[in-house]
């Protein structure tokens, strides 16, 4: 990935595929590690696939086409992102739990001046760390790191600075613009020694500098990483099955930043088709403006090829009027694709209320229709336990 905030359209997002295919097998297997100035080694493909411009089931099959002797290291880290996907969707609690987390980090910045202090230090990239501060500045100019940048970032945050871990993660959801509420949350909790309990990761001196070819040498380390303390894991829900729409009943199409690589396939009339806009919901604090810039482009480029670019937006505050507008245009379903656990989920379970809301008024009224993709129904149910037991039942 050499250019900052990439084109977010579905073509540049086939293109860095098709351009990536020839080194996705043993080329990338040997040198994935290596974060290097342009990340030559990777294929950058994770802010596509972050808002599904481009699906991970398209990435797979392109991949094992051209590489039919095998590519096992790329597909197991686009695997790891539905991995991620499908065991927060079966333990909602957790993502609530930081978001509860992060309230209280907030609340401790405010009254603590070393906590702020280091906070902001730290986000600023004003460590004084060989190789985090770089990290922490190529994030806020690009919105992107490579991702053994993430884990050495991360470690150092928890382990050297002693910051919590939460803020830590909504810096990088904030940031990043493939940043996922799964990926990214469970990614901060597995540093920490809480996905895997008493698991942690540390960053060394030694593994940085070989990593980067000698680009960073950073000094002080935490030498230990004692794992962070946190409540057992809940029981797993079952997986969600979605939704399947009424073919008589008219739709309003609902398109939503998690995925815009096509409109849900409904075999039922259509009414119109309505945007909910919300990247703004990652965090309670601001969101940086490419992040912002780059969903709101990528959503541009859904509703062209849809031929809707002038279909109407509704915002977290406007969800009473989007299902107003749903029932002005004669729709009695609201279909949408599934979003997993996170701020589009959210308003989507709003969204749900209010339809029900108008039903009981109106008995041919609305209801709201969440197709799951395939890819999404197969492999989540395997998400109970850890990746390589998922990666055995999907593999």
């Amino acid at each position: 990935m050499t250019d900052p905030f990439p084109l977010p359209t579905r073509a540049a997002g086939l293109a860095r595929l098709h351009g990536f295919l020839p080194r996705a097998g043993l080329a990338y297997a040997a040198k994935r590690n290596n974060d290097l100035a342009g990340h030559p080694h990777v294929s950058g493909l994770s802010p596509w696939l972050r808002h599904r411009l481009v699906t991970e089931a398209e990435v797979i099959a392109a991949v094992q086409a051209a590489h039919p002797g095998g590519a096992d290291r790329f597909l197991a880290e686009v695997w790891w992102r539905t991995y991620w996907k499908g065991w927060l969707e079966l333990r909602p609690a957790i993502w609530s739990d930081y978001r509860q987390g992060l309230q209280a980090a907030l609340d401790r910045v405010q009254v603590e001046a070393g906590l702020r202090a280091r906070w902001e230090d730290a986000c600023e990239g004003r460590t004084g760390i060989d190789g985090f501060d770089h990290w922490a500045r190529e994030l806020g100019a690009t919105g992107y790191l490579h991702n053994h940048a993430r884990m050495w970032f991360a470690s150092i945050w928890i382990f050297t600075l002693g910051l919590p871990w939460e803020l830590g993660a909504d810096f990088f959801l904030r940031h990043l613009i493939d940043g996922d509420p799964a990926s990214n949350t469970l990614s901060w909790r597995w540093v920490a020694g809480l996905h895997t309990p008493g698991k942690t990761y540390l960053a060394t001196a030694d593994n940085i500098a070989r990593n980067t070819e000698g680009r960073f040498a950073p000094q002080g380390l935490a030498t230990v990483a004692l794992p962070l303390r946190g409540a057992p894991h809940p029981a797993p829900r079952p997986a969600p099955l979605g939704d399947t729409p009424d073919p008589t009943a008219p739709a309003l199409l609902l398109i939503t930043e998690e995925d815009l690589s096509a409109e849900p396939v409904v075999a039922c009339p259509v009414a119109g088709l309505a945007v909910l806009s919300h990247p703004a919901g990652r965090s309670p604090l601001a969101v940086a403006p490419g992040v912002l810039a780059f969903t709101t482009a990528a959503l541009d480029d859904a509703l062209a090829r849809l031929a809707a670019p002038q279909a109407q937006r509704f915002g977290a505050a406007e969800l009473a009027a989007l299902v107003d507008h749903a029932a002005a245009l004669g729709a009695r379903q609201i279909v949408t694709a599934h979003a997993p656990v996170g701020p589009v989920a959210r308003l989507l379970a709003e969204v749900q209320r209010l339809a029900e809301v108008q039903r009981l008024a109106e008995p041919r009224g609305l209801s709201l229709v969440r197709v799951l993709r395939p890819h999404d129904r197969d492999a989540w149910p395997h998400a109970t336990h850890g990746f390589f037991r998922f990666r055995k039942a999907v593999m």
